[in-house]
């Protein structure tokens, strides 16, 4: 995997194809440790700051006096621009390789950062949170095709470090909302647009690594493997993955978006307490996220994607129904069970479509990312009419649909 990538002039309309090496290869030449540390961290940046938003959702609601609904469109607005445009830019960055991009985009996250400190309006609250959105949509397709790029063929591993630091760095962000932007108001959001100046910095460097891959010579065409599945079972699998995303994401986003408020509402604990809670749980999905893409790589994929989903269903059906100590319990059981897919998932639809590494890890983080927000959305005008308590009960059942697993092919073994 880390040998260069390369396209020359009169085929730069043509796909980037990654071309993987032999296993052999791969293993003397190992993954580029230093490479995938920097995007690591880079996601680990990027997704600190996008985590800011939900975790100041109590400030806002309380400040504003916005209902849940409100509270999903934000988060829906700051997701829509996210899972609209990240296939575009993978899609376009499989036919011309932009290894810039990344720095560039985190820039908008630098201003929307800087808009939601001032913002004083809901609908200027709505445009900061796109703006993030915006630089999420830039920043996934191309940083995934760099991990996998620097995997060494140890695609699972790499793209497990890769979801680590998005993992962690959304775990942080109750962290720092409840040690400095509840303290200090919504202003405080500002100091944060340095971690985005810093991440710019990061991503300029990788560019430069990034960049001579792609600009010495014709790229040969993947070859289709031989026991590989035919074009309709590799759809029908497209669909079944996104179903399985759809299971975790949506689930996630639950407890990601309305987490504290349903333990401020059933334990009365404070809002500080309540976002070192969601922190525990989003950093149980951290490690979850980190261990499941080298079991991929030695166990399969497929086998992973079941344990991982159906694996939380006892857990997320007992949560409604624990007290506050239990419910932590269950929360890092869930954590580190559910996330443990996500790998797995991303790696398996490349391997289906080995000749769109960007468009395909721009439609199934954009998925991730719309069906949370749209998610979000949903659950927050059904707990108006409701409850939050009923919102988990509902959620539970949702990692019953990794049942669907049973509809994926078995890939031939050098892509498991």
């Amino acid at each position: 995997m880390n040998k260069p990538v390369v396209v020359s002039e009169e085929t730069l309309t043509e796909p980037v194809v990654v071309a993987d090496v032999t296993p052999a290869a791969a293993k003397a030449a190992g993954p580029a440790y230093i490479v995938l540390a920097g995007i690591s961290f880079s996601h680990f940046l990027n997704d600190t700051m996008q985590s800011l938003i939900a975790s100041v959702y109590p400030i806002l609601k309380d400040t504003y006096a916005l209902d849940f609904a409100q509270i999903g469109m934000i988060t829906l607005a700051f997701q829509f621009t996210a899972s609209l445009l990240q296939p575009v830019v993978g899609h376009y960055t499989d036919k011309k390789a932009q290894p810039y991009s990344l720095a560039i985009g985190m820039a908008s996250t630098f201003f929307g950062l800087l808009l939601l400190s001032a913002a004083h309006q809901y609908l200027v609250i709505l445009v900061a949170a796109a703006l993030v959105g915006l630089g999420s949509a830039v920043f996934h397709p191309e940083s995934a095709r760099i991990a996998r790029l620097a995997s060494g063929g140890r695609y699972g591993f790499a793209q497990s470090v890769f979801q680590l630091g998005g993992s962690f760095g959304t775990s942080m962000g109750p962290v720092l909302a409840a040690l400095i932007v509840v303290p200090f108001g919504q202003g405080s959001i500002a100091w944060f647009s340095s971690i985005a100046f810093l991440a710019i910095l990061v991503l300029w460097r990788i560019g430069r690594w990034y960049a001579p891959q792609i600009k010495a010579k014709k790229t040969a065409t993947v070859q289709a493997h031989p026991d590989a599945p035919s074009s309709r079972r590799v759809a029908v699998a497209l669909l079944v993955l996104v179903a399985l995303l759809f299971s975790k994401q949506l689930y996630v986003s639950s407890l990601s978006s309305y987490y504290i408020f349903y333990l401020i509402d059933r334990f009365g604990v404070s809002t500080q307490a309540a976002q070192i809670y969601l922190f525990i749980f989003l950093a149980a999905n951290a490690v979850g996220a980190f261990v499941g893409g080298p079991l991929g790589d030695r166990f399969g994929r497929k086998i992973v994607i079941w344990i991982s989903i159906l694996g939380a269903l006892p857990f997320t059906l007992a949560l409604p129904y624990a007290g506050l100590v239990a419910s932590a319990v269950l929360s890092v059981a869930i954590g580190l069970i559910i996330s443990s897919t996500t790998s797995s998932i991303i790696v398996f639809a490349q391997e289906l479509v080995p000749h769109r590494f960007g468009m395909i890890s721009g439609v199934f983080f954009g998925v991730a990312f719309g069906i949370g927000g749209l998610g979000a959305a949903v659950l927050g005008a059904l707990a108006d009419h409701t409850s939050i308590e009923f919102v988990y009960q509902v959620c539970a059942w949702l990692p019953a649909i990794g049942l669907l697993a049973v509809f994926l092919p078995k890939l031939p073994r050098h892509a498991r």
